[in-house]
């Protein structure tokens, strides 16, 4: 489960064996909650609502490296790292 970018005490990862739709995973502070990629959006799982704005705007942002991560981890290669929000 790579590690593909952390901000703001957020860790976002991706799962190379998930199915389903592209999406990562995001913990903060002891919660996990799922995010979908297209369209981007917060599936499920406990976050704070401050949480969800940052990792939704963070999506935004980075859509296009999130599908190409889900590419490579779909061919069982390495992810490459997705900067964080500053």
């Amino acid at each position: 489960m790579p590690t593909l970018s952390i901000f703001f005490g957020i860790t976002i990862r991706m799962y190379w064996q998930d199915h389903a739709r592209p999406h990562f995973h995001a913990f903060y502070s002891g919660d996990e909650a799922t995010f979908s990629v297209n369209p981007e959006g917060h599936i499920s799982g406990k976050f704070q609502e401050r949480a969800i704005r940052l990792v939704e705007e963070w999506t935004r942002l980075h859509r296009e490296e999130l599908l190409f991560n889900w590419n490579l981890l779909s061919r069982n290669q390495s992810a490459v790292k997705i900067e964080g929000l500053k």
